[in-house]
């Protein structure tokens, strides 16, 4: 099992001008201990689980240019990027500069959003949920479009049209960055995931309702004529071993029983991740354990 750090709260006690200042020694110490990749939320207020919303928040693709400057090895993206907060030829320029300036290391998350305030307050469309998934799956065929060199003609869809898909430079990574759709919903995101996903991300409430939602994504893959087998599973979840270690050997089990029902990574924030010890800990008592589950 890989492990993936999820960067969802930047509100660690320090004035503005030493934000880049942490978000360095936290993506650099994760890349020391041995996490597969890095994530950030599409959010531009904070959500209600992590703190207020008028604590800190930055842009996500702004915010990924900036650690991949940072680092060298560890994967970078967006879990999730909300389909109503940018057009989709602008997106996929965003994640093709990224996956070309970090030298092959972008992926794409993709979810329909969800966080009707922060669309109210700065002024973006919050289209009803089944127009919302509309314009997901338009959004990934477009990604798909601009990112085949052969293929640089017009899209024509219900709610999106391009009268070119033209995307110069093209990914580092070949034939596209991987695509990863998000979300538990069984009827809708699963369908899509086993249609076009690279790799999913459901829940990680217990090891019993993951292995039902990947069960689902490989029924779906049936009907589609997909390979279930070549979709990565991923959950979210959170990771606490403490700062010294007291409960690394819980969170090693823990995730342990997810690998065992076909988890291939899990991605979650790390309880008081700013704490340098604690990034220490995952990567001496947690990440090695996990190698070869």
């Amino acid at each position: 099992m890989k492990l993936g750090l999820h960067i969802s709260n930047f509100t660690y006690g320090v004035p503005a001008a030493e934000l880049a200042g942490k978000l360095d020694e936290i993506v650099t110490g994760a890349e020391a201990a041995g996490f597969d990749r890095v994530s950030v939320m599409d959010h531009y207020f904070q959500i209600a689980n992590v703190g207020p919303a008028e604590n800190e928040m930055f842009e996500a693709y702004g915010l990924l240019g900036y650690l991949a400057a940072r680092t060298s090895r560890v994967k970078l993206g967006v879990l999730t990027t909300g389909i109503t907060y940018r057009e989709p030829g602008f997106l996929v320029k965003q994640i093709t500069g990224l996956d070309v300036l970090s030298r092959g290391r972008a992926w794409i998350g993709l979810g329909a959003a969800w966080f009707e305030r922060e669309h109210h307050g700065l002024g973006f469309a919050f289209p009803p949920l089944k127009e919302r998934f509309e314009r997901l799956e338009e959004t990934v065929q477009i990604a798909m479009q601009m990112w085949d060199p052969a293929n640089n003609g017009p899209y024509e869809g219900k709610h999106y049209r391009l009268a070119e898909t033209l995307c110069s430079p093209q990914p580092v990574q070949q034939p596209r960055p991987p695509l990863m759709i998000a979300g538990s919903g069984e009827k809708k995101t699963l369908r899509l995931v086993a249609r076009y996903a690279d790799a999913c991300n459901v829940r990680g409430d217990n090891p019993e309702d993951v292995r039902r939602r990947l069960d689902i994504i490989g029924e779906h893959c049936e009907a589609e004529g997909t390979d279930d087998g070549a979709i990565e599973k991923t959950i979210v979840t959170g990771f606490d071993p403490g700062p010294n270690g007291e409960r690394a050997d819980e969170l090693v089990d823990r995730l342990g029983r997810f690998a065992a029902v076909g988890v291939q990574a899990a991605l979650g924030s790390a309880v008081n991740v700013a704490d340098p010890r604690v990034l220490e800990v995952m990567g001496s008592k947690v990440i090695p354990q996990l190698a070869s589950l």
